[in-house]
């Protein structure tokens, strides 16, 4: 019964924010040299926002560009590729997926039509094929006819280390994967010099987490204290601003914590599941965006995980 309640609370969420979310522009801004973002709506996915709501990466080498993330679908993938092109005359040569999420692949036809190799960590594989079908269906009546030709088309490369270096044009890209959190394929995406981490949906800042019943708060948290590890320059979340670690540690981390200290110890003493969400403290977070719609289910799902560990 969770599955179904949930999405028919994104979806309910969705239609509340669609009259919220401007047209989107997609636009890569500079955050080092030859290192790009598109920050993304925070809201919900709506026809106007092309349910591009995460941020997506542009990385510029000598021998081509890599792409961090493909959107949501084939049309978005053709403006992301426009986009890109007002900064750089060098061709998306590789594009990786940091996750199972449908705005973070489900442009990869586009890509793979203009000969990219596209890549992902092993452990998405099995949710991309599980969901991908859902997200098509779900997106097909926000997006109407921006969905059109878009296909489920995954990576042609399956990462499988916790760490793979990359030389993508002379420039390193260290892909760190710890199985997972919102999605069972997020990784991050380490620049090591330029001091630039891409997290996907391992970080959220200025709006609250999003949870589903693949995420896994203990893996999500193992996550981010690899990106702790990294101690980076600059953070480009999946959702919000370019950021600090420590903003990062603020919004996202502090939370993870909170959640899985106050529900393993409501687990162990026995407390029931609604006494215990109940009883979280929220003051912490309440800066951040729809806290007031989601972190009511964020305790509940967390409290059912570590019910399970």
């Amino acid at each position: 019964m969770l599955k179904p309640f949930l999405w028919a609370l994104g979806l309910s969420c969705t239609t509340l924010w669609s009259g919220l979310a401007q047209a989107v522009e997609i636009v890569f801004k500079p955050v080092a040299p030859n290192v790009y973002a598109h920050v993304g709506d925070i809201e919900g996915r709506t026809y106007e926002n092309e349910a591009l709501n995460a941020n997506i990466g542009l990385v510029v080498t000598p021998a081509g560009a890599l792409l961090i993330d493909s959107g949501a679908s084939l049309q978005g993938a053709k403006q992301i590729a426009d986009a890109a092109k007002k900064v750089t005359a060098q061709p998306i040569r590789w594009v990786i997926n940091t996750g199972g999420q449908d705005h973070r692949w489900l442009g990869n036809g586009y890509f793979k039509a203009q000969g990219a190799e596209i890549m992902a960590h092993a452990n998405a594989e099995a949710d991309m094929k599980a969901r991908g079908p859902e997200h098509l269906r779900a997106n097909a009546p926000v997006l109407k006819e921006k969905m059109d030709g878009t296909q489920i088309v995954l990576p042609t490369r399956w990462l499988k280390d916790a760490d793979t270096t990359l030389d993508l044009g002379g420039v390193a890209v260290q892909v760190v994967h710890r199985h997972g959190g919102h999605t069972p394929g997020d990784s991050l995406v380490w620049l090591p010099q330029s001091g630039v981490v891409f997290t996907g949906d391992v970080v959220y800042v200025d709006r609250i987490l999003g949870l589903h019943p693949v995420s896994k708060t203990k893996t999500w948290l193992e996550s981010f204290e690899a990106l702790e590890a990294l101690n980076p320059r600059v953070v480009v979340p999946g959702h919000g601003s370019v950021t600090t670690l420590a903003k990062a540690q603020a919004d996202t981390g502090k939370l993870l914590r909170a959640l899985r200290a106050h529900m393993g110890q409501a687990v162990e003493e026995g407390t029931d599941l609604g006494t215990a969400v109940k009883r979280f403290d929220a003051a912490p977070f309440r800066h951040l965006k729809h806290v007031e719609i989601w972190l009511p289910q964020l305790a509940n799902l967390t409290y059912l995980e570590m019910e399970q560990e």
